[in-house]
Order: C-alpha cells, then sequence, then structure tokens
C-alpha cells in the first residue's frame, strides 16, 4: 500500500502540473509565482490557516469560503482562486503546502533556477547566504540557485543542504552522530 505522503504528493503534483500548464498557455506565470509566494507566506504566518485546511471538521463549503475569503484578501488571481474552489469542493485542500512547493519548483524550473533547502544552526547573513548560492551554482551547471533557509539550533553548527536528490550534511550533530556510531564499532 502506498504512503499516505505520497499520495498527497501525487494529488498535488497533478494539481500543480495543471495549474503551471493554464497559467503558461495564459502567460500569467508572474502572477502564478506572486500567488504561490503570497499563499506559501500565509501558511507560514498562521497556523489558523493550516489547520484549517486539513481539518475533516470542516465543511467543503467553509474551507471554500475561508479560501475565498483569504483569496480576495491578498488578491490571488482568479486562476488560483478558482483552483482553491475546486479543492476545497473535493476536499483536496490538505496537499496546499506540497501544491506550493512543486508549484515553486515548477516555476523555478520554467526560469532556470533550482532551489535548495539549507537548514543551519545560526540565521545565514546575507553574505554566507550569497557565497553557498555561488558555490551551489558550480555544482549545478551555471543555473541560478535559490536558497530556502530554516534555522535548526539541534545542528549545533555546520550546514545541511538539500538540492534536487543530494544532501549534504557538515552539522556538528552529524559528525558527533559519526563519531560516536564509530566509538560503538570499536567497543
Amino acid at each position: 500500500m502506498a504512503e499516505p505522503a505520497s499520495i498527497s504528493q501525487g494529488i498535488a503534483a497533478r494539481y500543480a502540473t495543471a495549474l503551471f500548464e493554464l497559467a503558461k498557455e495564459a502567460g500569467s506565470l508572474p502572477a502564478l509565482e506572486a500567488d504561490t509566494t503570497a499563499l506559501a507566506d500565509a501558511l507560514a504566518v498562521s497556523p489558523e490557516l493550516g489547520a484549517m485546511i486539513a481539518s475533516p471538521v470542516v465543511s467543503r463549503s467553509e474551507q471554500g469560503a475561508a479560501m475565498a475569503a483569504i483569496g480576495a484578501k491578498i488578491g490571488l488571481s482568479p486562476l488560483v482562486a478558482d483552483t482553491l474552489a475546486l479543492m476545497a469542493e473535493k476536499r483536496r485542500l490538505f496537499v496546499l503546502p506540497q501544491l506550493l512547493r512543486a508549484l515553486t519548483a515548477l516555476i523555478g524550473e520554467e526560469k532556470g533556477e533550482v532551489t535548495a533547502e539549507v537548514a543551519s544552526a545560526t540565521k545565514l547573513t546575507a553574505a554566507q547566504a550569497k557565497k553557498l548560492a555561488e558555490t551551489l551554482k558550480a555544482s549545478v551547471g551555471g543555473k541560478t540557485v535559490k536558497l530556502n533557509t530554516t534555522v535548526d539550533e539541534s545542528l549545533i553548527g555546520g550546514l545541511v543542504v538539500k538540492l534536487g536528490s543530494t544532501m549534504i550534511d557538515t552539522s556538528v550533530k552529524a559528525k558527533l552522530a559519526s563519531l560516536q556510531n564509530a566509538m560503538k564499532e570499536v567497543g
């Protein structure tokens, strides 16, 4: 049986591909990119929104009305607003975070960009982020690298970089775990 996460990603990928293709045909990729960013920001700052889209208790009509109100407030394009209404009607709003990630990847690919997920023990300075982006750019054949940074204090120090299917872990936490495993093998 398939994992629930892979099912969600499949649903999100289908919606993302359809939405991306429709926006591309209409010549409205910049509007789609702005809408994707606005929705991702709304999800990031509102845990209530995340709870509402995932809740089986909230009815389809209530989810649709809430998304229509949010769409009007942040000025979503009609294409995205209609897609969100359809997702609410079909009880598919729970895949919205995965949909936004898939759209970001599709838009980036169209623009010749790749997104790297970066977790660091402390917030990266602008100079550090720029240097990291330049270093990663060389490893992906000159494509522009967009960094999606998060802070994870449990890393103690260093970085964890995910770029496509590649993960680079230079964190102190990983080095300590490696040392711990090596010591277990000896004793």
